[in-house]
């Protein structure tokens, strides 16, 4: 009994280890990428220079990506180190009773483009984040954006599925792993907003 549980033990710290090895190996591809870091700055840029022209964002995403989406929104309202002026954020699944409604009337493909034929405006920017790149909701809030003239920047992973030809700017992980995808999607909105409040601070 005492050497099973020492296997078990073994086992579970050996997975514990390969997780995390995982996640960091990701992020050392990532910073490897000199063509997908240009691109996280150039994504920053655009926010940032949306919301000198008083843009608001909006974030899109299905499950884990929701709960991604409904975290960075937060904290673009709110603040990560540096007082500034709040800046203007929603993630469009986190009102419940919008989601269900218009699925139920309209279907689950249209929760979020129909949020955002009601709220965006020129100039605006949507976030979508889907690890597949194939969401049809997602897809279909991109198309939606497009048509205002709102800008579109996407996170994905590896291929960026059919989102990554439809939106202005895609930010593909180098992975095919739901996981480590949602870990960095998180690293990349964080990312993206230490760079921004830098930038209004500076203002």
């Amino acid at each position: 009994m005492r050497d099973e549980g020492m296997s078990t033990t073994a086992t579970v710290g050996s997975t514990i280890q390969e997780s995390i090895e995982a996640s960091v190996m990701l992020q050392q591809a990532i910073l490897a990428d000199g063509e997908l870091l240009r691109r996280i700055e150039e994504a920053a840029e655009m926010i940032l220079h949306a919301l000198r022209k008083d843009a608001r964002i909006f974030l899109a995403g299905n499950g884990g990506s929701a709960a991604c989406a409904q975290r960075l929104a937060a904290k673009f309202l709110g603040q990560n180190q540096i007082k500034r002026r709040v800046i203007p954020a929603m993630a469009l699944a986190a009102n419940a009773s919008a989601v269900t409604s218009i699925g139920n009337d309209y279907g689950f493909d249209q929760v979020f483009a129909r949020q955002i034929e009601a709220f965006a405006r020129p100039g605006d920017i949507l976030v979508a984040i889907t690890v597949s790149g194939d969401s049809r909701n997602v897809l279909r809030a991109v198309l939606m954006a497009s048509a205002l003239r709102v800008k579109t920047i996407a996170l994905t992973g590896r291929s960026g599925g059919k989102v990554k030809n439809a939106v202005d700017l895609c930010l593909c992980v180098p992975s095919r792993e739901m996981l480590r995808i949602q870990e960095a999607h998180v690293l990349l909105g964080h990312t993206i907003l230490e760079f921004v409040e830098a930038g209004l601070a500076r203002r």
